[in-house]
């Protein structure tokens, strides 16, 4: 008996373990063939053979932006288990992803199946609701590979995707529809907390159609298990005559009253609700894909998609920071005597009532310490965004944030955490301390993404200003979580990439470089330095708040250069614009993922964390023989001190080391430390 790590050219291998899964369906959930092989592209699936014969399998997801691995199938042949076909998987997928922090994997409590996690070295973390008909609870399990584990254990949010009335009937019709096995996956238990699912008044006028009065009435009982969300009438209309135009452009039928017509109000109602995916198997609205993307940024996907890119379309859908180049965002003052005002927009707990909210941000203001009570608003002077700080010593403390409900409040309530750190870093904080204890479920649930842990009813993330040995990083780390009764993980030389990320992340700015994570220099064109820094500056400013997206990719000819990630990114302005100075580095951000592929495919894939338009991607690929290379960039750091050619060549002379400015290019961890130091000279 041994392991094999299935490559995606093994299809027979592949096509084996697909039939050894499907005999198991009732418990593991169902699983389309694309997922078991996207899983053998990207590693993921580990065959158990003994001899010619497959005896049992895991299938991993790799999550690009969590530092853990999600246990997604295990599954032994009946006639082979309790020979350790398990352990061995388990065991292999440990040693294979030893770098990742651990393993999460979703269990049906009914199984019974406690003792063998529990044989296998797993803890249960928590439970979640199941999202099949019966609704069974699912246990959290989670195997520990012994790393600093920084992040709260907080699930991030989920996506949330539409169905339409196809998927619906395939989920809770009486008589399964032909197809609906595709639907039915996206009950699996694995995607219990990575998927909800919601439908949009367009589904009440279709279940109202059906002619049968015993599946109408089944169907419509069965909507109150699922997530309404209802957009306002006006924009939703306006929405569709934008579809249909577009549509006739395409040849469709507009007809009055015609199936499309019905069809296209499923993307308005998605649009105008502020989300992106559509799920549906109906041909008419896949044949709109383009349309719906192009006009209403709604992905209208079969099933197998989500099940396919969860964690690609989740990110796309929660952030967004394209939606806030160039938009009329602004941060003010809250004016005395408007407090009232405010209510209707950040009122969002029944024990935080109206008018408890509005004294409570009264006595802030009139508080002996002075707070700066700060309010975001949109284009529209609609507040979207509210935050309340002061500094207490070497705490930054915020008791007060809300974020209201917006299409982008998600984006917007990642951007204030990190803002919320950037300000504690220039004011000399070790600690950012949000003490509200009514936060929004999305700045929540960001904050437990981004580091913040949970303490005294609120949350609280270490800022850690040191870059050196992992020593130095744990003697700081300390400090900050003694003024908080805690006590800091200790760090080692040579942590993994993954691991350090992680690290760097939750601890930011920190940055630990006598680890593995690699760093690169990127030469960059003022043009676009400009676009996606704002360095050099634009004539008109854009706001310090929401000018540096959290995320964001650059585009380049495809040639590898030992790229690896996560790693860090020195950006080198390699020209300046007329009478303005180039030829330095102007900050530093984390690389999170490369990807070369062409054009068209890139620009689907990131469209919404960049500033590239479409025809300029193809240019690139244009130069790089039709492909291109994006490389996906987060938490950008721009040096109040660019540091020039001069002073690069000084350095790399004094270490002994080459310098390349030509193209992206690996440099020794010394150089990057020297340079981010000479960055963030203050003299």
């Amino acid at each position: 008996m041994k392991i094999v790590p299935a490559s995606g050219t093994q299809e027979e291998l592949i096509e084996a373990a697909i039939v050894l899964g499907n005999r198991y369906t009732k418990t593991l959930g169902l699983l389309t063939p694309p997922v078991y092989q996207n899983a053998a592209d990207e590693g993921g699936l580990l065959i158990a053979v003994d001899g010619d014969e497959v005896i049992g399998y895991a299938l991993c997801g790799l999550p690009k932006r969590s530092p853990h691995v999600r246990l997604t199938h295990l599954c032994v042949a009946e006639e082979r288990r309790g020979e350790g076909v398990a352990r061995l998987l388990v065991e292999t997928i440990r040693t294979r992803y030893s770098q990742r922090l651990g393993i999460k994997v979703k269990c049906r409590r009914d199984y019974g199946l406690t003792g063998m996690w529990t044989s296998l070295g797993f803890v249960p973390r928590g439970e979640v609701r199941g999202r099949s008909k019966n609704g069974d609870d699912l246990d959290g399990w989670w195997l520990d590979h012994s790393h600093p584990d920084l992040f709260t254990d907080v699930e991030s949010d989920a996506l949330t995707v539409v169905v339409d009335h196809g998927v619906f009937t395939d989920l809770r019709g009486l008589t399964p529809s032909p197809g609906a096995l595709e639907s039915e996956a996206l009950e699996a238990g694995w995607l219990a907390d990575l998927v909800e699912l919601a439908f949009t008044p367009q589904l009440f006028r279709d279940v109202r159609e059906i002619t049968d009065a015993a599946e109408r009435k089944h169907q419509r009982a069965a909507l109150s298990g699922m997530r309404q969300i209802t957009p306002a009438s006006a924009p939703v209309a306006a929405r569709s005559r934008e579809l249909l135009e577009a549509a006739s452009g395409v040849g469709a039928d507009l007809s009055e009253g015609s199936e499309l017509e019905r069809r296209v109000r499923y993307v308005a109602e998605t649009s105008c609700a502020g989300l992106q995916v559509l799920v549906t198997r109906d041909p008419l609205l896949t044949g709109l894909a383009d349309v719906a993307w192009d006009v209403a940024g709604v992905r209208v996907v079969h099933p197998s998609v989500v099940t396919l890119h969860v964690d690609e379309l989740h990110q796309a859908q929660v952030y967004r920071p394209a939606d806030l180049m160039g938009t009329e965002f602004r941060v003010g003052e809250v004016t005395p005597g408007t407090e009232g005002e405010l209510v209707a927009f950040f009122d969002q707990s029944s024990s935080d009532n109206g008018s408890a909210f509005a004294r409570r941000l009264r006595a802030l203001a009139e508080d002996a310490v002075v707070w700066r009570r700060e309010l975001l608003r949109d284009g529209d002077g609609r507040p979207v965004a509210l935050y309340v700080w002061a500094m207490d010593g070497r705490t930054l403390t915020v008791p007060l944030l809300r974020t209201a409900s917006h299409r982008l409040e998600q984006t917007l309530a990642r951007q204030l955490l990190f803002g919320l750190k950037r300000l504690g870093r220039e004011r000399g904080a070790r600690v950012v301390h949000i003490s509200d204890a009514f936060m929004s479920p999305v700045a929540r649930a960001a904050a437990g993404s981004d580091g913040f842990f949970e303490h005294q009813g609120g949350q609280a993330a270490l800022l850690v200003n040191v870059i050196g040995t992992a020593d130095a990083v744990t003697q700081s780390a300390a400090e900050a979580a003694r003024a908080l009764g805690r006590t800091a993980t200790v760090l080692q030389t040579g942590l993994p990439a993954e691991v350090t990320g992680a690290v760097e992340r939750a601890w930011w700015p920190a940055k630990v470089m006598d680890s593995l994570m690699p760093s690169f220099m990127a030469p960059i064109k003022p043009r676009w330095s400009t676009e996606l820094f704002n360095v050099p500056a634009m004539l008109l400013p854009r706001s310090s708040e929401l000018g540096i997206s959290r995320e964001h990719v650059y585009y380049r000819s495809p040639g590898h250069r030992n790229e690896s990630v996560p790693g860090r990114l020195l950006w080198y302005v390699s020209e300046g614009l007329p009478g303005q100075d180039g030829q330095m580095v102007i900050g530093c951000s984390r690389l999170d993922e490369v990807v070369i592929d062409t054009a068209d495919t890139l620009f689907a894939r990131f469209e919404h964390l960049g500033v590239y338009g479409r025809a300029e991607v193809r240019e690139i690929a244009h130069e790089g023989s039709g492909r291109a290379m994006a490389l996906r960039f987060s938490d950008t750091e721009i040096f109040p001190k660019p540091v020039t050619l001069r002073q690069l060549k000084s350095f790399a002379g004094d270490l002994g080391l080459p310098l390349s400015l030509i193209s992206l290019t690996k440099i020794d961890n010394r150089l990057f430390q020297a340079i981010y130091e000479e960055g963030h000279r203050r003299t």
